[in-house]
């Protein structure tokens, strides 16, 4: 049976996406050049820049295993004023003298770990059924909710005029913009430079990965005919593995599956 064309080019595009347009603007124009449908995982406000992960086609059921993995940023801080949205897009609303180079390294240190920090009221968080965002633009305050993160690393690799230059290392859900404001300032600059395994130095988007490449932290195993018919028909394989295993035919993702008491359940099947 034809595969319909929404679901085939099928694959991961790592894109590097520039300051200026939004996320879904990438996945839009992506979308019209390669004819299949598309999405991200996992959102650059527009003035950041760097690595977008979009999936493609029948791939875009792979969605739930990429928008979990950490993250690293650079990003540059403005730490002489705080601004409403905790970007430089944003209106000040404190001015503030910036902290000794010895004060702000000591802070850092007390960021890494789990922590709670508040949610920027420019984000898509939905506060009673409103994306915040959307209340923030109409002057609506609101009381944004707290949200646990964990900082792995936070490195000042540079700090001069008020002005601090810092790589992290980060949970997913973390806002960069967050930081910025518990430490008293906002981000000027953001750039993303991984997202889980994948690198920005990867980022091409002329290149549609393999849907078995846009998950390479997930153990793989190669399926013989007999087993690819159970998996195509619901029924499970026995196989001695352990957890969440991607399963191969031919070297081409036909789904992916859980493991538990020596047999797999399917949990997403690829298309023919």
């Amino acid at each position: 049976m034809a595969i319909p064309r929404a679901l085939e080019p099928s694959g991961l595009v790592l894109v590097d996406k520039p300051v200026g347009p939004s996320s879904f603007a990438i996945v839009r124009s992506l979308r019209a050049e390669t004819g299949a449908r598309a999405g991200h995982t996992g959102t650059l406000d527009p003035f950041a820049n760097g690595l977008l992960l979009v999936l493609l086609g029948a791939a875009t059921r792979l969605a739930r295993y990429l928008v979990g993995l950490d993250k690293r940023y650079l990003t540059t801080i403005d730490l002489r004023a705080r601004t409403e949205s905790g970007d430089r897009d944003g209106a000040r609303t404190e001015e503030r003298e910036p902290p000794r180079r010895s004060e702000l390294e000591e802070r850092l240190k007390t960021f890494v770990g789990v922590i709670e920090l508040r949610i920027p009221a420019a984000s898509a968080v939905k506060i009673g059924g409103e994306r915040a965002y959307r209340l923030a633009r109409q002057g609506i305050p609101v009381e944004m909710p707290l949200r646990r993160s964990e900082i792995y690393e936070a490195r000042l690799l540079s700090y001069e005029g008020g002005r601090a230059t810092i790589d992290l290392r980060v949970s997913t859900g973390t806002y960069v913009r967050s930081i910025a404001d518990a430490l008293g300032g906002h981000c000027e600059t953001l750039r993303r430079l991984e997202v889980g395994p994948f690198s920005v130095e990867q980022a091409d988007r002329s290149r549609i990965l393999p849907a078995a490449d846009a998950l390479p932290f997930m153990p793989s195993l190669e399926l013989d005919d007999d087993d690819l018919v159970a998996l195509r028909s619901g029924r499970t394989i026995d196989a001695a593995a352990e957890d969440r295993v991607k399963l191969l035919s031919n070297g081409r993702l036909v789904g992916v599956g859980v493991a538990r008491a020596g047999v797999i359940r399917s949990e997403v099947v690829m298309p023919v």
